[in-house]
């Protein structure tokens, strides 16, 4: 934080750094506000940054992320703490006294993205930006476009004394293998929430068979193979042997409107999947997508995108739940059955890969925020503290944006 004296009652605490989180963030501290913003990763941009284009214009999102870092970058009055999470909150309105433990990055500023840390890293990790579909050094960059634009060292990963390796290879004295994590303290006068949400755990939905049946995806993975800063590089080839898929099915409402899991319909998979059914298309003229749901749900202005993709004779639409997806026998290929209700009945078919629509389930169902308060999982607005987007209530990226606004609003307000 900048080496300045700032009014606790005109600071803001916006507690989460994607979409919702920086909009909130922008728009108060435009306003004259001093803002800080804490944020559990080690890049701000949350989940917009993993997707491959926003509905219904399908542009990339790096537009808009990076418009929002610019705006950042040249504001004086936001700072931010990435790999951070808020400990504790007391007080109350105007005058709130939060604790933040901040995480060991074991990179600091002199970084210049030269990736000759990653080059010299004899350890390798998971790759969780790409839902575990392809690997990176100990030593990585998020993704390509990440902000800030710094490597950060995974030491869960690092086997031995591996980190000396990146160390020796720094040409800029960037890699600080003594970084401890601290507690910064902070008075602020209002916070905004916008932790945002996570995929709903597609392991939960037994009869789905996720993780057990080769080539059954979820919507978010299905993201991540479409960019081109994907693990694929944006080819959309199934898992298990990298074959270019001919023939996708989609499968709604996986875990949402359901009691046992979800009990709300999330909002935003029937959108993201009928854009996902384009990515495919447009890449595949020859290839065949077949979208299984309950109801299509395509709010307003969606409208329109829905007849789009309706009027491709490629796609199908059937009405009915799936009930068992299997292994085809001697092959990769995934079987699908389900119940056809306008149709035939009970209905079989074969497909080269599956993509489950799983839910937004909010971030405060299985992480809460000191002094927030929650009901099913959704933080709720009280006091000084006001939720922002998908923490609060399933939405997509344009009512997020407007939401956000309106909870950097009402933090202005109650600072005064």
């Amino acid at each position: 934080m900048p080496d300045v004296s700032i009014d606790e009652a005109k600071h803001v605490l916006v507690i989460g750094g994607g979409f919702s989180g920086l909009t909130a963030a922008i728009d108060a501290a435009e306003t004259g506000a001093h803002v800080t913003i804490v944020e559990k990763n080690p890049f701000l941009g949350g989940r917009v940054a993993q997707l491959n284009k926003y509905f219904p214009k399908l542009c990339p999102p790096v537009c808009g992320l990076e418009l929002n870092f610019r705006r950042i970058r040249e504001n004086p009055n936001i700072d931010f703490y990435t790999m951070a999470e808020v400990q504790s909150v007391s007080g109350g309105p105007g005058n709130y006294k939060v604790a933040v433990k901040v995480n060991p990055r074991y990179v600091n500023d002199h970084c210049v993205a030269c990736n000759a840390c990653a080059e010299a890293c004899p350890s390798e990790r998971s790759n969780e930006f790409n839902f575990g579909m392809d690997t990176t050094k100990a030593a990585f960059l998020p993704f390509n476009q990440a902000f800030p634009q710094k490597y950060v060292i995974d030491v869960a990963a690092c086997k031995g004394d591996c980190m000396k390796a990146c160390r020796d290879a720094c040409k800029y004295d960037a890699i600080n293998l003594d970084m401890k994590a601290e507690t910064v303290s902070l008075s602020v006068g209002s916070i905004v929430v916008a932790t945002g949400w996570n995929p709903y755990e597609a392991k939960k939905l037994e009869i789905l068979n996720y993780g057990k049946v080769k080539n059954v995806i979820t919507n978010m993975m299905m993201e991540r193979l479409s960019a081109p800063n994907g693990p694929t590089k944006g080819s959309i080839v199934r898992p298990s042997d990298g074959k270019p898929v001919q023939s996708i099915a989609f499968v709604q409402c996986a875990g949402s409107r359901d009691e046992n899991h979800l009990a709300f319909c999330s909002y935003i998979c029937c959108m993201a999947s009928l854009k996902q059914t384009l990515y495919l298309r447009e890449q595949n003229a020859d290839s065949k997508a077949t979208v299984y749901y309950i109801d299509i749900r395509t709010p307003g202005k969606y409208e329109k995108f829905y007849w789009k993709v309706k009027e491709d004779p490629n796609v199908t639409f059937i009405k009915g739940k799936v009930a068992n997806i299997f292994q085809a026998e001697g092959s990769d290929d995934v079987v699908v059955e389900a119940e056809d209700i306008l149709g035939a009945g009970k209905i079989r078919a074969t497909f080269d890969m599956v993509v489950l629509a799983t839910g937004m389930e909010p971030a405060g169902a299985s992480a809460k925020v000191p002094g927030v308060n929650y009901q099913e999982g959704f933080a709720v607005s009280g006091g000084g503290v006001y939720a922002a987007g998908c923490t609060k209530n399933p939405m997509d990226v344009a009512k997020s944006v407007q939401d956000a606004t309106g909870a950097a609003h009402k933090a202005l307000g109650q600072r005064r």
